[in-house]
């Protein structure tokens, strides 16, 4: 329980921006809940980002949950609504256990904190006593090698590499022998950040999994894309083009600290059916956290 009073903390914390901007002052009015209610939650949605489409979903289900439980105080409402976010949030499959070996693709467009969003995995799972691997895959920035292996520092996890231009798949055939080597139990590959040219991207990515299915075949795979959220719906656009592409399995969100428009986490959960693996709510290597759909509801609002 105590950390998941942390983890609300820090998304509470994080989400001041979204909160004190948007909905603060709609929920703590002692006003009743009527038209006027619906209209301003809803242009705090729209302002938050949770985008059009996303924002009459969640207002139709709360019109009829206000209608079917008599809820006329606006308390009564954010309640309501809370669970309703959540609801939406609550991915429909479970992560990968805590303990049972597994690999992690990172996939995501330069800029957004993908090679951070790794070494703070890192560092969250062997702060649980897992064994993690990092392979650096990205050989296509020169700079990304670098500064994965400083997170591999700071975590105190092995990493393997290769030089500027190498095949991908070859760091990660290594990477896997290394894994097996040194006992490790979860292996994380940061991919090629780039996007312009999506079919490179997918046969690089489809090779990378057919050498961990070959090499360790019975070990599950995540993909997981990771997205700005100071970007707003420019994020919602961006994993669409990338789940046009790439078999995504979940999404990490970076830089919720940042933004006023901690909404967009609804709005790319409820357009593209994707569950949220981790937020970040800060600069410190464990403010990378595994996502509370519940937590992440009640900070919001």
């Amino acid at each position: 329980m105590e950390k998941k009073t942390g983890l609300f903390e820090k998304l509470r914390q994080g989400l001041s921006k979204t909160r004190g901007n948007v909905f603060t002052g709609l929920f703590s009015s002692m006003e009743r809940v009527d038209e006027a209610f619906f209209e301003e939650l809803e242009e705090g949605m729209i302002l938050a980002d949770m985008g059009m489409e996303t924002s009459q979903r969640l207002l139709t289900a709360l019109r009829a949950r206000v209608r079917e439980q008599r809820i006329t105080e606006r308390a009564a409402a954010r309640d309501a609504l809370t669970d309703i976010v959540a609801s939406v949030l609550r991915p429909s499959e479970a992560f990968l256990p805590d303990t049972a070996p597994a690999a992690l693709l990172i996939v995501g467009v330069n800029g957004v904190g993908k090679t951070t969003s790794i070494g703070k995995i890192a560092y969250a799972y062997r702060a649980n006593g897992r064994r993690p691997m990092l392979a650096a895959a990205d050989t296509f920035r020169a700079a990304a090698a670098e500064q994965l292996a400083e997170w591999a520092r700071r975590a105190d996890v092995p990493m393997v590499r290769h030089g500027e231009g190498a095949d991908p798949s070859a760091v990660v055939f290594d990477a896997i022998a290394s894994y097996k080597a040194k006992g490790c139990d979860l292996l994380i590959v940061d991919t090629a950040g780039r996007l312009h040219n999506k079919a490179n991207l997918m046969n690089e990515l489809s090779k990378m999994r057919r050498v961990i299915a070959r090499e360790l075949p019975d070990l599950p795979c995540e993909v997981l894309l990771v997205l700005d959220a100071t970007t707003g719906q420019n994020a919602v656009a961006q994993a669409k083009a990338f789940q046009e592409s790439v078999p995504l399995s979940g999404l990490v969100l970076t830089k919720l600290d940042g933004t006023a428009k901690g909404g967009v986490v609804v709005a790319i959960a409820a357009e593209l059916g994707l569950p949220v693996r981790f937020v970040g709510v800060g600069e410190q290597a464990d403010d990378l956290q595994r996502f509370d759909p519940e937590a992440f509801a009640r900070a919001l609002f």
